[in-house]
């Protein structure tokens, strides 16, 4: 099914191969696209999106532990689509791992960094704008109000006309507010541009920037737009507690507690999610909280802005300046 009856639908692709070893703390690092965002794995979220554009067939680069994913996700047909597996064998950055995906794409394909939850806006209007041009790309942005967040990812520069002119990689100094989010739409001339891709020299990587500012040099049409209302990167366990956070507010009373949790009944829970098989032995108060499925609560003493998991706690309460 395409959004346009007369144009085939998009493929999809996912990359799924990044480790979370900044979760460590709560045991042997898995891919972050398993991550559990309001009871189910992160990646489940980006293939929702894909279908709802008409997306079924979805192309996952996966890497360390991906026989995680594929057991979780298995041929894709539990969601709704045909997913197709391709290893990372090595690590060149982002532009070399699109590159890798290149024999198993064979029309224009929206792209997802899999260690991203975003919150979509318009994403059909992306899709529009990508067929109305034809050809060359359309990069999701949002106008980003802390530069922190700028460096931590890409700036766009626009012409008059609206075409992107530059595209910058973590950008030490920010000259404007345009953030790229980590989701694209692109033809296949990406992938010649992506052969003619350097090295950084700073980050010694193939970045997919480079190869967008490579197809803008040969010509080919860059546009962006403001089709996700959020987007945050999961990185550490601050994040996934925010975007759990987020879920949680979308629910009437502003919790998700899955049906095989124990709490003790006289806990009191509130902006939090709790996972599967979880025990709450103690009648706690709990507040801004993630419980990761098949962790055991023993404390008795109240819990706030934390994450638990089976092998730790981890505390994301905002830390006090001396």
């Amino acid at each position: 099914m395409s959004i346009d009856a007369g144009r085939p639908a998009l493929k999809g692709a996912i990359l799924a191969a990044g480790r979370g070893t900044r979760m460590a703390a709560f045991g042997e690092p898995l891919p972050k696209c398993l991550m559990p965002i309001g009871n189910r794995p992160l990646i489940e979220f980006q293939i929702d999106i894909m279908r709802s554009l008409g997306i079924d067939e979805i192309v996952i680069l996966i890497g360390h532990k991906g026989y995680e994913i594929t057991k979780v996700l298995g041929d894709g047909s539990r969601l709704g689509v045909k997913l197709t597996y391709v290893e990372q064998t090595s690590i060149f950055g982002i532009a070399h791992a699109v590159g890798r995906l290149e024999p198993h794409i064979d029309r224009p394909f929206l792209l997802m960094l899999g260690d991203i939850f975003f919150l979509p806006g318009d994403l059909a209007r992306m899709v529009e704008i990508f067929h109305a041009q034809g050809e060359g790309a359309v990069l999701a942005v949002k106008h980003e109000a802390d530069p922190a967040a700028v460096r931590k990812n890409f700036s766009v520069t626009l012409s008059a006309e609206g075409l992107v002119t530059r595209v910058i990689e973590k950008p030490r100094y920010v000259h404007n507010p345009l953030k790229g989010v980590g989701l694209y739409i692109f033809g296949l001339a990406i992938f010649d541009a992506i052969r003619r891709t350097p090295r950084t020299a700073m980050r010694d990587e193939y970045e997919l920037t480079e190869s967008i500012q490579v197809m803008i040099g040969d010509g080919h049409p860059v546009r962006v737009s403001q089709s996700v209302v959020d987007d945050i990167n999961l990185t550490y366990p601050t994040d996934l507690l925010r975007c759990n956070l987020m879920l949680a507010a979308k629910h009437p009373d502003h919790r998700l507690v899955d049906s095989s949790a124990r709490v003790n009944p006289q806990a009191r829970i509130s902006e939090s999610v709790i996972g599967a098989n979880v025990r709450v032995q103690s009648p706690i108060s709990i507040r801004r909280t993630l419980i990761l499925s098949n962790s055991v609560v023993t404390t008795t003493s109240d819990l706030e802005d934390m994450v638990v998991a089976p092998h730790g706690v981890f505390d994301c309460r905002p830390q006090s300046v001396a």
